[in-house]
């Protein structure tokens, strides 16, 4: 198992192998398709994002309610694809790590070997196991989004698989276990 603490650097990522397993502790951010068209329209306007993009981390979820005394509700990852087409954008401004599940667009692999990124996978169906690892949580950006909104997360020992690699390399491609 690899401790990683956030933010990352390019050299942890660079280190990191396809089928790796993570330990992942620190701050990372939330954001799914609506907050990453918000993201990206913010990039082009020249505006800056809601969040320094540069080492971070961004986990595809739209967690339900916390429950009164819980930091947060249920927290599975969302289908990566969906982001494929807004992600290059913020793998230009340093984004390293995304977390979700599903395969990902040839083209968000090529940026993600050219920008130096990694792609994490957490286990779908496991959103209240996940929500144990969370430590705090607080909407950023976006609030009228709800479970969409931008959230800054910590993470304590967030166990995930690196699925791709900064070389390209794609569990999917060399496994059909997954």
């Amino acid at each position: 198992m690899i401790e990683i603490k956030m933010p990352i650097d390019e050299k942890t990522i660079r280190e990191l192998e396809a089928g790796d397993i993570v330990s992942l502790s620190g701050d990372l951010y939330t954001a799914r398709d609506a907050a990453h068209k918000r993201i990206c329209k913010a990039l082009e306007n020249g505006d800056k994002p809601p969040f320094e993009l540069d080492g971070q981390g961004i986990y595809y979820v739209g967690p339900s309610p916390a429950k009164p005394g819980e930091v947060i509700g249920s927290a599975g990852p969302t289908t990566s694809y969906r982001m494929d087409d807004l992600t290059i954008p913020l793998l230009k401004k340093g984004l390293k790590i995304m977390i979700g599940k599903g395969k990902r667009d040839e083209k968000v692999i090529n940026a993600m070997k050219e920008y130096g990124a990694v792609y994490l996978v957490a286990i779908g169906g496991a959103g209240a196991y996940i929500s144990n690892s969370i430590k705090s949580s607080e909407i950023v950006a976006y609030e009228d989004l709800g479970a969409e909104a931008v959230r800054r997360i910590t993470v304590e020992d967030m166990i995930l698989t690196v699925c791709i690699d900064s070389k390209g390399n794609n569990l999917y491609e060399k496994s059909n276990n997954i």
